[in-house]
């Protein structure tokens, strides 16, 4: 069992670190979308959660934030913990990173940062493992009902040496702090069932990112399953992927993608028009928050995983099916037997 970082604690443990000069001692970017909508602040080594010169309203570094017509800026994964982060494994050696978490940087090297106004890349390698390299590309979502609300993480993990790299993993873990009632959220995670790499998953945002480390769930019925709406609690999402062993110069391509929306059709809609397997949505505990996401949702999902699409497209009205209704659309297009089918507890 490990402690989680909760509400003031989590506020005086990032004072803290800012106070001692950490966080700027790396390199990154605050990029922002050409509709001027969304912004995510980019560490070197390819995780959220990066302080500049210009942050958000509601925190000290810009993790994944909405932009409001009157251009204030709000984030949902900086406010009070900067948890948000990655790790890849291979050959039972670990690289990751996450500011607060896991302390910044672990086992991995920064081979090369750039970015735009609107686009970032990270490529890095694990230090003690350097032909296991991980590269990510952050850039807009160019897609019709997609590009006012998502980017996208293009990510690349490469064996370039001449010897089999074995039991390769990629985790993505995030804590939602969703404004206006950062710290008090609703939050769903919709695709399980169906995406055959997942190996683990569930709602503790402040989970390590390291690979190799089986954490626990805070609400144990979320390990390995869809939810939808649970709260209202300080949580997050955690997702572990196997992608098997990587053969000498072998790559493994996926997507994630980070949204911002003022509704939650619109983000629904967003990430059905992306053709999203596995997704996180985090909202708010006003009284319109879970049903209707207002007055912002927050997204979190995830693209070439061995998964189905989980939202479809909506109709040109703008409206999306109720996660409820994806089950339906599914059973009638693929049948029951394979939508609604349930892992074992994965290890």
């Amino acid at each position: 069992m490990h402690a989680h970082i909760r509400t003031a604690a989590k506020v005086a443990f990032i004072a803290a670190l800012l106070g001692a000069g950490l966080q700027s001692a790396h390199a990154g970017a605050v990029i922002i979308n050409p509709a001027g909508t969304v912004a995510l602040g980019i560490n070197d080594a390819g995780h959220l959660n990066f302080s500049s010169a210009v942050n958000p309203s509601n925190a000290s570094a810009t993790g994944l934030s909405i932009i409001t017509p009157a251009g204030v800026r709000l984030d949902a994964t900086a406010p009070g913990c900067l948890c948000e982060g990655w790790g890849v494994s291979g050959n039972g050696v670990a690289g990751y990173a996450n500011v607060s978490t896991d302390g910044g940087v672990n086992n991995l090297t920064v081979d090369t940062f750039s970015s735009t106004a609107t686009t970032a890349t990270s490529n890095v390698h694990v230090t003690s493992l350097p032909t296991l390299s991980v590269s990510q590309v952050y850039t807009p979502a160019t897609e019709a009902g997609a590009s006012d609300v998502l980017y996208k993480d293009t990510v690349t993990i490469t064996n370039t040496g001449a010897a089999t790299i074995t039991d390769v993993r990629y985790v993505r873990v995030m804590d939602w702090d969703v404004p206006p009632t950062e710290f008090s959220e609703y939050v769903s995670i919709v695709g399980t069932a169906s995406t055959t790499l997942l190996q683990r998953s569930h709602n503790d945002g402040f989970e390590t990112a390291n690979p190799l480390v089986n954490g626990s769930p805070i609400t144990a019925s979320t390990l390995n399953s869809d939810f939808t709406d649970l709260g209202v609690l300080d949580h997050g999402a955690y997702f572990r992927f196997g992608f098997g062993n990587l053969a000498a110069g072998e790559s493994k391509t996926f997507s994630i993608y980070y949204g911002a929306a003022f509704s939650e059709t619109q983000a629904l809609n967003a990430l059905g028009a992306v053709g999203i397997e596995l997704y996180s949505l985090g909202q708010s505990s006003t009284p319109n928050g879970p049903d209707l996401g207002l007055p912002y949702t927050f997204a979190f999902g995830f693209k070439g995983v061995g998964g189905i699409v989980v939202v479809p497209p909506g109709p040109e009205s703008g409206a999306v099916p109720e996660p409820g209704t994806y089950g339906l659309i599914g059973a009638a297009l693929l049948g029951a037997a394979v939508y609604f089918r349930r892992r074992q507890t994965k290890n």
